[in-house]
């Protein structure tokens, strides 16, 4: 009896499959050297040197309080309009922003000067909402929040519960990304250095900076390839990346 022999079986599957593998594969290999190439960031410029603490400037939307005496005592819980003015008892419209409390009060008492004799005016910030700044990339809880007092890079990194965790933060490369003069500086934090004890990056922040975490090299690649094998999971790393692309190439 003659016997029909079996066709063999490509061990690696039909040629679909194969071709379907070696096109998986490619793509993966683009999208690891994208996440490779952006890895590379901009030179920072050198911490900035500390200075003297400059007076307090008002800004919107600043909570102020305005009180002038003598009896009767004339009280106004204003908040700054996004126009920089604030509107007190008997006056109107009082110019407040880019002003320190004390410039506010003395206009106040001269414009007030015909309705009430021998006023004396202070103004005090009850929030100061101005002093916002913002931390981004790789934290615990992206958010932001004003200054109340005098706050460096590791405070403000710590009131938002710290850096990721996994390893997926980027310590020694922590950016702030500050507008000085209608230019926009960036400085390098090295926050190993800081938790080892090297504070000269643990510089002062000021209002409007941002604080960026950049994600570390491999998880810039678990994020591409979580976005390759599961392109329907919400990740928030993804997010997280983009985010650190934008603000620094």
């Amino acid at each position: 009896m003659k016997q029909i022999a079996e066709p063999q079986r490509d061990p690696q599957g039909p040629p679909g499959a194969r071709r379907h593998s070696v096109g998986l594969g490619i793509a993966l290999l683009g999208l690891l050297a994208v996440a490779a190439a952006g890895c590379g960031t901009t030179t920072p410029a050198p911490p900035p040197e500390a200075g003297s603490p400059a007076a307090y400037r008002v800004g919107a939307p600043d909570n102020l309080t305005v009180t002038i005496l003598p009896d009767p005592v004339i009280q106004n819980e204003v908040v700054v309009r996004p126009d920089g003015m604030i509107s007190v008892e008997l006056i109107g419209d009082v110019p407040a922003g880019g002003r320190t409390p004390e410039e506010i009060a003395a206009d106040i008492e001269n414009r007030i000067a015909r309705y009430k004799r021998d006023a004396k005016v202070t103004v005090a910030v009850d929030e100061a909402q101005s002093t916002a700044i913002t931390i981004l990339g790789e934290v615990r809880n992206q958010r932001s929040f004003p200054l109340q007092k005098e706050t460096r890079v590791a405070e403000a990194i710590g009131e938002v519960g710290g850096v990721s965790g996994w390893g997926f933060a980027s310590t020694r490369n922590v950016r702030v990304i500050r507008s000085e003069g209608g230019e926009t500086a960036v400085y390098r934090v090295d926050l190993s250095a800081i938790q080892g004890g090297d504070l000269r990056t643990n510089i002062v922040l000021v209002r409007g900076d941002i604080v960026f975490v950049p994600s570390t090299a491999w998880a810039k690649v678990g994020y591409v390839v979580q976005a390759v094998l599961f392109p329907f999971q919400p990740f928030m790393g993804i997010a997280t990346s983009a985010a650190g692309r934008a603000i620094v190439p």
